[in-house]
C-alpha cells in the first residue's frame, strides 16, 4: 500500500493530524491498534476543552473527531506497527497486516502509565491495583481507595473516585501537588478526599483474591504504617512509546525532541502529543500538535514532489 501521509496512533493528536492532512488533500492513513481516541476514551467529563461550556464525554468527543477525519477522507487501519524505516526519501512501515510506503509519517503513539515498581503491584494488577479510575472505580463503590500521585491526572481521578466513596486517601511524595492550582484546589477542598503529603507506598499486600492493605512510609521521617485499603489507583506519570524509532533524538526522559514544526531529528518524521517533549500535556495541545504536524508534512511532501520534477 502506498500513501502520502501515515499517522501511527489514533489518539487526539493523531486524529487531529488525520483531519488536517486529509483537508490538505494528502492521501492519509491512520494506523491504530485499538479504538480511535486513545486515553481520551477514558475521560468521563472533559471540561477544559475550548468550545464546550458543559463537560463532554471523552468517548463521544473521540468518536466525533474520528468521524470528522473520515469525512475529510482519512482512512483507518486496525493493526500494530512492527517497524519504521526510511530508505531514500520514503518510509516503509511494516504492520501486522501489510507493508505500507509513505512520504511522511507522524508518530502519535502516546505514553503508557508508569508503575510504582513496588512489591505486590504486579501481583494485584486487576485485583485492586488499577491505572484507570473511570474503568475500575465503579467496582469499588463505597470502599476505601488509595490514590498515588500528585499531577493533573492524579487529582482528576481522585475527584472522580470521590463521587463513588467518601473514603479516598491521596498520597504524594512531595509537600505539594504538581497539578495546576485549580485542579489541585478541587482535591484539597473535597471532603471525601484525605490528602497526605510526603508519603509513599512501599508495598501492596493481600490474599489469593484481592489486595487488602498497603504499607505506607513518610518521606520526611522514619514513620512506616500498614493500612487497610480495597483498591489502589496509580497515577505517577507516563513512559513515552518510542520503541519504533530508537535512533531518533530524545530528551533525558525518553521523549522525542521535535522542533516548532513537530519534526523530529529524522526528516519527514513528526512527533505529536504525549510522545514528544513538551512542558504541557493536555488534549488541546495534542490536537494543536497534530494540526501543525500535518501542515508541516504537507509542505514537506510538496517539496518532495517538486524535487521529483527537477
Amino acid at each position: 500500500m502506498e500513501k502520502d501521509f501515515v499517522i501511527i496512533g489514533g489518539g487526539i493528536a493523531g486524529l487531529s493530524a488525520a483531519q488536517y492532512g486529509s483537508r490538505a488533500n494528502l492521501d492519509t492513513l491512520v494506523i491504530e491498534e485499538m479504538a480511535p481516541g486513545g486515553q481520551a476514551l477514558l475521560i468521563a467529563d472533559l471540561e477544559n476543552y475550548p468550545g464546550f461550556p458543559e463537560p463532554v464525554n471523552g468517548f463521544q468527543f473521540s468518536m466525533d473527531m474520528h468521524k470528522q477525519a473520515q469525512k475529510f477522507g482519512a482512512e483507518f487501519l486496525t493493526a500494530s506497527v512492527k517497524s519504521i524505516k526510511k530508505e531514500g526519501k520514503f518510509f516503509t512501515i511494516e504492520t501486522s497486516k501489510e507493508s505500507i510506503t509513505a512520504k511522511a509519517v507522524v508518530l502519535a503513539t502516546g505514553a503508557k502509565h508508569r508503575h510504582l515498581e513496588i512489591p505486590g503491584e504486579e501481583e494485584f494488577g486487576g485485583r485492586g491495583v488499577s491505572y484507570c479510575a473511570t474503568c475500575d472505580g465503579p467496582f469499588f463503590k463505597n470502599k476505601k481507595m488509595l490514590v498515588v500521585g500528585g499531577g493533573d491526572a492524579a487529582c482528576d481521578e481522585a475527584n472522580y473516585l470521590a463521587n463513588l466513596t467518601d473514603k479516598v486517601v491521596m498520597i504524594h511524595r512531595r509537600d505539594r501537588f504538581r497539578a495546576q492550582k485549580a485542579v489541585a484546589d478541587r482535591v484539597l477542598n473535597n471532603p471525601n478526599i484525605e490528602v497526605r503529603f510526603n508519603t509513599v507506598a512501599k508495598e501492596i499486600k493481600g490474599n489469593d483474591v484481592k489486595l487488602n492493605r498497603v504499607i505506607l512510609a513518610k518521606t520526611d521521617s522514619d514513620e512506616v504504617m500498614e493500612e487497610e485499603f480495597d483498591a489502589v489507583f496509580v497515577f505517577v506519570g507516563s513512559i513515552p512509546q518510542t520503541q519504533l524509532v530508537p535512533d531518533v533524538k530524545k530528551d533525558e526522559t525518553g521523549y522525542i525532541i521535535a522542533d516548532t514544526n513537530m519534526e523530529s531529528s529524522l526528516r519527514g518524521l513528526y512527533a505529536v502529543g504525549d510522545v514528544r517533549d513538551t512542558p504541557f500535556r493536555q488534549l488541546i495541545t495534542a490536537a494543536a500538535d497534530g494540526a501543525l504536524a500535518a501542515h508541516s508534512a504537507s509542505n514537506y511532501i510538496d517539496d518532495l514532489k517538486g524535487e521529483a520534477y527537477i
